[in-house]
């Protein structure tokens, strides 16, 4: 999500130290306007390695082509991502051999599992292999307004003729150009699906090989076995050992932090909406850039938000 908010807002949007937060910024709405859309129960961000070093072991070339440098006026808002996000309430998991994918797919099953329904919000359609039920996923698209798409089952079965579990042997044999996973030779998204239609599995796909018809899917498959076992592995999510996270809960002190932290980075908060429902409060926000001091009208509108809200915490607290 940093990556294509950074891309998608001006560098010249920056904080008061006057380093670019357009990646911040950006981020920073597109999950609130699914915050205030869903009202979650928890929201947890992932980080993790961009290439885990296991899939790397098993294909090499994977996200080789994602290795280029960062653009300098990217790493230090990454780095400042947890403490910023974390203001807002939100959970940071972090890990450091597995990546963000890996943790999306397990905390997504972790409140399914509690009887619950969660949502993963993400621009990676590798992710559709965790819809279910339980699980919807929010695929963002780039330049698209009025929100994530929903993604579950039905969708995935729509979009690639297949069920959700079988998104990872489907991958396998299609491929993946942005991962950089080249699938089987010749085999495109129609000879995929068919083919885990009268299988049911990649596995089950290659043990029947020699019999298909087509000579070239035939050595396709046959000659490409082990390299497609192995990116089914890597197109597959691994458990990430983490625990259920803590449910969204922000007081007075929260939300005086939040403001804090927000202008800290040179960020107003326009317009702010505190509700307090019993004993959580729900804090809905819209991120804006200010605009230094040329704009006064902006500082006593803020000034006299940051009254309103202290009215609202006296009376709640």
């Amino acid at each position: 999500m940093l990556f294509r908010a950074f891309y998608a807002l001006p560098k010249t949007i920056t904080g008061k130290d006057g380093q670019p937060v357009n990646a911040l910024l950006g981020a920073a709405n597109l999950i609130l306007q699914e915050v205030e859309r869903h009202d979650p129960r928890a929201v947890v961000l992932c980080f993790g390695p961009d290439a885990a070093d296991y899939r790397i072991e098993l294909f090499d070339a994977y996200h080789a082509d994602r290795l280029e440098a960062m653009p300098d006026e990217l790493p230090h808002q990454f780095e400042d991502a947890g403490d910023f996000f974390g203001a807002f309430g939100w959970t940071i998991a972090d890990h450091d051999s597995l990546e963000a994918d890996d943790l999306l797919g397990t905390f997504a099953r972790l409140e399914a599992d509690a009887g619950g329904t969660a949502l993963i919000l993400t621009g990676d359609r590798d992710m559709y292999q965790c819809a279910s039920d339980d699980v919807t996923v929010l695929y963002v698209r780039t330049g698209k307004k009025g929100g994530a798409e929903e993604v579950g089952p039905a969708e995935v079965k729509k979009r690639y003729g297949i069920p959700p579990e079988l998104v990872p042997d489907f991958i396998a044999l299609r491929g993946d150009p942005s991962d950089g996973i080249p699938g089987a030779k010749g085999v495109g998204e129609k000879t995929a699906a068919d083919l885990l239609k009268r299988h049911g599995s990649l596995e089950a796909a290659l043990k029947g090989a020699v019999r298909e018809q087509r000579p070239s899917l035939r050595g396709a498959l046959i000659d490409g076995r082990d390299d497609l076992i192995a990116y089914k592995e890597i197109a597959t999510l691994r458990d990430a050992g983490v625990e259920r996270p803590r449910k969204l809960l922000l007081h007075r002190r929260e939300i005086e932090r939040l403001i804090g932290k927000t202008a800290e980075r040179g960020l107003t908060l326009v317009p702010i909406r505190v509700y307090f429902k019993g004993p959580r409060a729900k804090v809905e926000l819209a991120l804006a850039k200010g605009k230094d001091q040329r704009d006064k009208r902006r500082s006593i509108k803020e000034r006299e938000q940051k009254r309103e809200i202290d009215r609202a915490l006296s009376e709640r607290y």
